[in-house]
């Protein structure tokens, strides 16, 4: 088992904030903005407010990601940090 942790600051561009590995990875995010208001949107490379499921401010997400599969964010506002930690099931 391998663990990767991150934090990111995002944008209106797409942000790889998992990178794909060659197993499968359990993946908690975690909005770390407390203001509301403020959410992240997570998807695939072309994620957009229209496209994408939200991570409410303070909110907690578990995903699971299959071998070769990485994912991606945006925030509405600008500049709010997502905290990532992969679990890669080695």
């Amino acid at each position: 088992m391998t663990i990767y942790s991150a934090q990111h600051t995002l944008g209106t561009a797409p942000v790889r904030i998992v990178p794909p590995s060659t197993q499968p990875q359990e993946v908690h995010l975690h909005n770390m903005t407390k203001s509301s208001n403020s959410y992240i949107h997570i998807g695939n490379s072309n994620v957009s407010l229209t496209n994408s499921i939200h991570i409410d401010p303070g909110e907690d997400r578990t995903i699971n990601l299959q071998p070769s599969q990485d994912l991606y964010a945006i925030s509405d506002p600008a500049g709010l940090v997502i905290g990532v930690l992969a679990i890669r099931k080695d």
